[in-house]
């Protein structure tokens, strides 16, 4: 309803003239000198094969030494490698965040080789939502990592784009400005090269593949954003060794052949790569980001949590009443998750409870085997023992029986003796 009003009053606005100099014309300058101040950054992507010359490209672009050591091709899988610069020309400040492929189309299996950019890319439009939604958001502060234009390295082939080129740009012209360019592209011929970037052109049209168009709706650069957009892929070519030639130091590659030179638009398209990327529509493509791929990301994020900016009856869409729904439907889940690991717990202790009961029980029956078993044993060595005594006392009764005999038989045996003696006297 409120937004209704204010379009309401806005129809109803009227053009009013000035008797004299109020100083809002100024606006423009405040922005500049505050921008300046506070500095920009641009966000780039090198996507291509090892040795495609991504690094040196971005050294010549820049007109300076990045740091960085050259990729191997034994990379077990596509890795990002982030690195960010403070760049200062003039009294503008840019920090520069360039951010590369390592290994990518190095493996046998290339099926998944664009994952990790998509991640990559979703991971910087994640970290920005979550900065976006906080109850005290630091937006003017924040190093801002969303891609703002990826620059596609196409291998000089001469004849069509690879099918990993293809699933690739397909799967990230949704989610990043996309320039397709054409590396080394001094290694094949002219008339090779014009037939070349008509092909790589109708392969991506027929594929549906978006790639970014320079914009044409402001007159100033319509010209020539129309005439570059014709000129696509560029045809580039890196260099950060000076020769002379003339009277001048240039960038330039030295072949038996030639020279082939950087900066001369009749060799290579890398006057116009850097103009239609750095001097004329950097800006746009940080707005392209912001107002088209991170809006994209942004609105699909909000609908799987359930936001939609009108209700089923085509209302305006109430935060508050989607929230305590939300909630609502969160406290509802987790009664229903509370309540099934309650019944889950109940049924765990009846079970532990039964395994408890049955092991006691065959305690039981055990111990009354046991006891059973003992009685049974202390029985038998009582019954022994007894049989035991009954024998000692018999022996004891034998024994003092022969002894009685024995000294009956020596007192006979004494008295005949004395008997004979005194016969024997007489």
């Amino acid at each position: 309803m409120a937004a209704a009003e204010v379009a309401r009053q806005g129809e109803g606005c009227r053009t009013v003239p000035l008797s004299g100099h109020v100083g809002f014309d100024s606006l423009p300058d405040q922005l500049v000198n505050k921008s300046v101040n506070r500095g920009f950054c641009f966000n780039i992507l090198c996507v291509g094969e090892t040795g495609l010359g991504k690094s040196t490209l971005m050294d010549t672009l820049f007109n300076t030494k990045f740091e960085g050591d050259p990729a191997s091709h034994s990379q077990p899988g596509v890795q990002l490698k982030s690195s960010t610069y403070d760049l200062q020309e003039s009294n503008v400040n840019l920090k520069l965040t360039i951010v590369s492929t390592v290994g990518f189309g190095d493996q046998i299996n290339k099926e998944d080789s664009y994952k990790p950019i998509v991640e990559f890319i979703d991971a910087q439009f994640e970290a920005y939502l979550q900065e976006e939604l906080k109850i005290k958001r630091v937006l003017h502060n924040y190093h801002d990592t969303r891609i703002h234009a990826c620059l596609y390295f196409i291998a000089p082939t001469g004849h069509s784009l690879k099918s990993l080129d293809l699933v690739t740009m397909k799967k990230l012209d949704s989610k990043v400005n996309i320039i397709p360019i054409i590396a080394k592209s001094d290694a094949i011929s002219k008339s090779e090269l014009t037939k070349f970037k008509i092909k790589i052109t109708s392969e991506l049209v027929s594929n549906g593949v978006q790639i970014y168009q320079f914009p044409t709706d402001d007159e100033s650069v319509a010209e020539i954003n129309g005439t570059m957009n014709a000129h696509l892929p560029f045809a580039v070519i890196g260099s950060t060794e000076e020769l002379k030639i003339g009277n001048k130091m240039m960038k330039a590659r030295q072949y038996p052949w030639g020279t082939v030179q950087v900066e001369n638009e009749a060799h290579c398209d890398f006057v116009k790569l850097r103009e239609m990327l750095i001097r004329v529509n950097m800006e746009d493509l940080r707005e392209q980001t912001h107002t088209r791929h991170y809006e994209l990301y942004r609105r699909c994020k909000l609908e799987e949590m359930g936001f939609k900016d009108t209700d089923p009856d085509s209302k305006p869409f109430s935060l508050q009443e989607t929230y305590e729904a939300k909630r609502n439907e969160f406290l509802g889940e987790l009664q229903k998750k509370e309540e099934a690991m309650r019944q889950m717990f109940v049924q765990r202790v009846k079970e532990k409870e039964a395994e408890l009961k049955e092991a006691e029980k065959e305690l039981h029956e055990k111990f009354d085997r046991l006891k059973k078993l003992h009685q049974d044993e202390k029985k038998k060595l009582e019954d022994k023992k007894k049989s035991l005594d009954d024998e000692v006392n018999a022996f004891k009764q034998r024994k003092t029986a022969a002894e009685l005999l024995q000294s009956q038989a020596q007192q006979a045996g004494g008295s005949q003796t004395l008997k004979r003696d005194k016969e024997r006297k007489n």
